[in-house]
């Protein structure tokens, strides 16, 4: 276990890790353990990582003794291992935990942005949400201390069919709305059941603010776009299958996708699409296991149960097991040997992790990037190569590159610490010891504590008020004057 060498004369003091609400974060000094190069993939002696102002200041470079006096020290054991932190470009906040009949999703921020802190995700995109409104509230809550969690990219409200209220808009009305939303906050756009048009001006209009966007796309039938029409559109990232010439136009496109032959001609020509076009593929490869009888990679390694209260965990008792889909077991293998046929056809530098992991009580969805770079390595792409895609490519794929992503001077200082080296069993990702985000040092478990036995009403009178949570933060949002 790392010890933590705060020296006599240290200009800055360690606040209780409990308690980090509003602190500015000192200069920290890292000594010990190794590091994970994104760009080399492989793991490095750590001779010293010295953070000043949340970012990375030097790397490599052992303070004389009278200078590490200026810093609180961080020493690791040879066991420990400092990751990048993880980008998660799927990150859902949606709770769904008290049963079918109540039918009632929320987007839940509070204790689900701690969770995910707690597993190293530094910096997640939601993908699309119910209550946009309520994820700039959150966005701002994290920025300015007064929340903890990871560094939220706001993505808005969902275009097309996907949106509650969606309708079929103009051109003009497309625009406004993204203008609208950049003005609010907005880092970032999804479409989910939006047609060719609806893509396409999007996509224009994003690119125009210098955002990027993501599809939830189809095979082209009806009214669905085909991930060929949307990178010629000009997409950035396709979520949950390649899709593209494989696809009928006249069939849905996960029936056909299940059976996708990986070795045939319309799966090459579609691969090298993407590859042609720098086009993210985000392939949420567990997706799909949450709705399954399936549970390769899922057990637990914390007790996610215990940190929903008394009364979603009597109501989870109640419910009957996940019955088996045939749709979803199948799309869970197709996604497995489909990314791991991307990857070999040179597409490791676009692939993306995202979660994609709505919570029905379970399974938290912080916990999900664990499970996800499991699957993706039982899939056969290289521990080293998942490392990766879980934290440089998706820094890449949201435009943020420069900023984050790796262990490199002049980036955000976002890890964590691991024990066992990950290179030799991906599994030791889920040993988090500690986390940093932009300079500031968190202990996991400590965070955990604060989640447990808190997440959901408290009983079936106070489920109303549980519900009440979007409009508060709504106010919250239209108060600030945003």
């Amino acid at each position: 276990m790392r010890k933590y060498i705060l020296a006599a004369v240290a200009l800055f003091c360690l606040f209780s890790l409990s308690s980090l609400v509003y602190a500015q974060s000192g200069p920290t000094f890292i000594k010990g353990g190794q590091y994970f190069d994104v760009e080399t993939q492989q793991m490095v002696d750590n001779d010293g990582i010295l953070v000043r102002g949340g970012r990375f200041y030097e790397i490599g470079d052992v303070p004389s003794q009278n200078n590490e006096a200026e810093y609180e020290v961080i020493r690791l054991e040879e066991d420990e291992y400092i990751l990048p932190g993880i980008v998660d470009v799927h990150a859902h906040f949606r709770m769904d935990a008290f049963g079918s009949e109540e039918g009632k999703e929320i987007d839940e921020f509070k204790y689900n942005s701690l969770v995910y802190l707690v597993n190293g995700v530094t910096s997640a995109f939601a993908n699309g949400v119910y209550y946009p409104h309520m994820e700039l509230a959150a966005k701002r809550l994290i920025n300015s201390g007064k929340w903890t969690g990871p560094r939220i990219w706001a993505s808005g409200p969902y275009f097309g069919r996907a949106r509650p209220d969606w309708e079929d808009y103009s051109k003009e009305e497309i625009y406004e709305q993204v203008d609208h939303w950049v003005s609010l906050g907005v880092d970032g756009f999804k479409t989910k059941g939006g047609d060719p048009q609806t893509v396409k001006h999007l996509v224009n209009r994003a690119h125009h603010h210098g955002l990027t966007v993501a599809g939830h796309l189809g095979s082209g039938y009806k009214g669905t776009t085909n991930a060929i029409t949307a990178i010629d559109a000009g997409i950035d990232r396709v979520e949950h299958i390649l899709g593209g010439f494989v696809l009928e136009p006249d069939r849905y496109a996960y029936p056909v996708w299940n059976k996708v032959d990986t070795t045939s001609k319309d799966f090459k020509k579609t691969v090298q699409y993407y590859l042609d076009h720098n086009v993210y593929f985000d392939a949420t490869i567990n997706a799909p296991v949450y709705f399954t009888t399936l549970k390769e990679g899922f057990d637990y390694w914390k007790d996610e149960k215990g940190m929903f209260t008394s009364y979603v965990r009597s109501i989870l008792t109640l419910r009957k097991d996940q019955e088996g889909n045939e749709l979803m077991d199948g799309l869970y293998k197709a996604m497995r040997r489909s990314t791991k046929a991307f990857y070999d056809a040179g597409g490791g530098d676009l692939i993306t992790l995202g979660t994609d992991a709505p919570t029905h009580g379970y399974f938290l969805a912080g916990f999900g990037a664990h499970r996800e770079m499991h699957t993706m390595v039982m899939a056969g792409i290289p521990e080293k190569a998942v490392l990766k895609i879980a934290s440089q490519n998706g820094a890449n794929a949201l435009g943020k590159g420069s900023l984050l992503g790796s262990i490199e001077t002049g980036k955000m200082a976002d890890l964590y610490v691991v024990q066992g080296n990950p290179l030799k069993d991906i599994t030791n990702t889920r040993d988090v010891q500690l986390v940093m985000k932009s300079g500031q040092v968190y202990d996991p478990q400590k965070l955990l504590e604060q989640v447990k036995g808190k997440i959901g009403p408290e009983s079936k009178s106070e489920i109303d008020d549980w519900f009440k949570y979007p409009a508060l933060m709504e106010e919250v949002t239209q108060t600030n004057g945003q």
